[in-house]
C-alpha cells in the first residue's frame, strides 16, 4: 500500500482528517476486538449488578465541557 505524505498537513488538520475517516466508515462493519467485546460484556454486567449506579451521558458531557471548553 503506497504511503501518504501528510507533512504537509498541521496537527489540527490531521486531526480533522481522522475524523472524517472515522465518520466515513460503517461502523457496524468495523469488528470488535475479543479486549473489546470482553470489556462490554463487563460493562453490561456492572449495570445489570447495579442498575441505580452511575450518571446520565448528557450530564457527564455537559461538565466536561464546562470543565473543557
Amino acid at each position: 500500500m503506497p504511503t501518504i505524505d501528510f507533512s504537509h498537513l498541521t496537527t489540527e488538520q490531521r486531526l480533522d482528517l481522522i475524523g472524517e475517516l472515522c465518520d466515513s466508515l460503517d461502523h457496524d462493519a468495523v469488528p470488535l476486538t475479543k479486549a473489546q467485546a470482553a470489556e462490554i460484556d463487563r460493562r453490561l454486567a456492572m449495570l445489570d449488578e447495579t442498575p441505580g449506579e452511575g450518571r446520565d451521558a448528557f450530564d457527564v458531557l455537559a461538565d466536561l465541557r464546562r470543565r473543557y471548553l
